[in-house]
């Protein structure tokens, strides 16, 4: 029983991190082209 728990909380902590990992590359990537665009232009 006490598994169970420990499996659906380290289930809930990879989607938690997945989601800020998404996020994280998500937005340098953002970065990364905003300012390849200011230098080129």
């Amino acid at each position: 029983m006490e598994m169970a728990k420990d499996k659906r909380k380290i289930i809930t902590w990879i989607k938690r991190i997945g989601f800020w990992g998404f996020m994280f590359f998500l937005l340098k990537g953002l970065v990364w082209l905003a300012i390849g665009y200011f230098i080129v232009r």
